[in-house]
Order: C-alpha cells, then structure tokens, then sequence
C-alpha cells in the first residue's frame, strides 16, 4: 500500500506543536528550539494532554519549552512527519499537527529554561535550519 498521507501508517502517534512567530521591521522571524537530545532545530511539540484541545497542547508545549505566550491557531496550519527517538532507544513514528502561535510575551521563568537554546530566524533561515521535509514547507508558508 503506498502511503499518501491520508492514512495513519500502523504504530504511528500523534503530536501537537506550536510554530512561534513573531512580526519585527524585516518581516516575520520564526522562533526555533534545540531538541534536548540531539541539539537540532526543531519547534516546540509534545503528546495530547488530557483535558486540552490540540492547540491549546501546542500553546502549552510552546510556554514549558521556550517560555512563549500568545495567540495560538485554532486549525493546524500544516502537519509532518518523523521518528520520535524514545527513552529506550526506540524510534517510535510520530504525525505532528502544527499550529501557528503569534508570540506575544516571553516569560522571565519556564519549565524547561536552561535546557534548550532559542533562537529567532527570518523565515527562509528557519525553513533552512529544520530537517523535516514537510516543516520546511509549512514554515515557508509563514511569508
């Protein structure tokens, strides 16, 4: 069966992200964050949270691992794919839903400060720095 997409492949979970964003004088720039195990550009993301919708998971997953708040998309602006690296070694494949989150306020103090690098990018460099095929798309359509 050729995969299209459309269809979850078997095993496969779900993840929400946030795709930071802010306005200045140049244009947009996108925020990207270093993973914690590898030290690769990625955006911030993590599993359902009970009790959240998709977004508000993302807004969540966006404050506890870059101290963001702002106004968060109520629809997935894009979605990716890619091999999660789990605790035991594993590599479990993970569809991410991304929602576009306007920043609006960088908190002093968040979970997981300290623990990951942030960096602000124009929209072309963030689409260059990721390694994900479809993120680059998605964050391309950020212009």
């Amino acid at each position: 069966m050729l995969w299209t997409g459309a269809v979850k492949k078997p095993g496969t979970k779900k993840q929400y992200a946030a795709l930071p964003w802010r306005h200045t004088g140049g244009g947009r720039e996108v925020l990207l964050i270093s993973s914690r195990d590898t030290g690769r550009w990625v955006i911030p993301k993590g599993w359902p949270i009970k009790g959240l919708t998709p977004a508000e998971t993302a807004a969540r997953e966006a404050y506890e691992e870059a101290g963001l708040g702002g106004q968060v998309s109520k629809k997935p602006i894009g979605e990716f794919e890619y091999g999660k690296r789990l605790n035991n070694g594993k590599v479990q494949p993970t569809k991410v839903e991304v929602f576009a989150l306007e920043q609006m306020i960088q908190h002093p103090d968040w979970p997981e400060q300290g623990q990951r690098k942030l960096q602000w990018f124009s929209v072309p460099e963030a689409a260059e720095a990721v390694e994900e095929p479809e993120l680059k798309v998605i964050i391309r359509k950020l212009k």
